[in-house]
C-alpha cells in the first residue's frame, strides 16, 4: 500500500443508495445443507424457494408460541 492517497478529486456518495437492500450470507453447516438440499430436490422445488419456505413457516410457529 501507499503512504499516502490522493483523494482530492474523490466523489463522496457516488455509490450510495438510499434504497439499496442487502443480502447477507447465511453459512449452514455441512450436513445442514445437504439435507436441505436433498428434501428440496425430492419436493422439485428450487433449493431457494425450499429454505425460504421453511423458514417463513418456522417464523409463524414462533409468532404463534408467543
Amino acid at each position: 500500500m501507499r503512504d499516502e492517497y490522493d483523494f482530492s478529486k474523490g466523489e463522496r456518495g457516488g455509490f450510495y443508495r438510499p434504497n439499496a437492500k442487502v443480502h447477507l450470507p447465511v453459512y449452514l453447516d455441512d450436513d445442514v445443507q445437504a439435507t436441505l438440499v436433498s428434501l428440496a430436490a425430492a419436493k422439485g422445488k428450487d433449493y431457494s424457494v425450499f429454505v425460504n419456505d421453511l423458514l417463513k413457516k418456522d417464523i409463524e410457529l414462533i409468532q404463534l408460541a408467543q
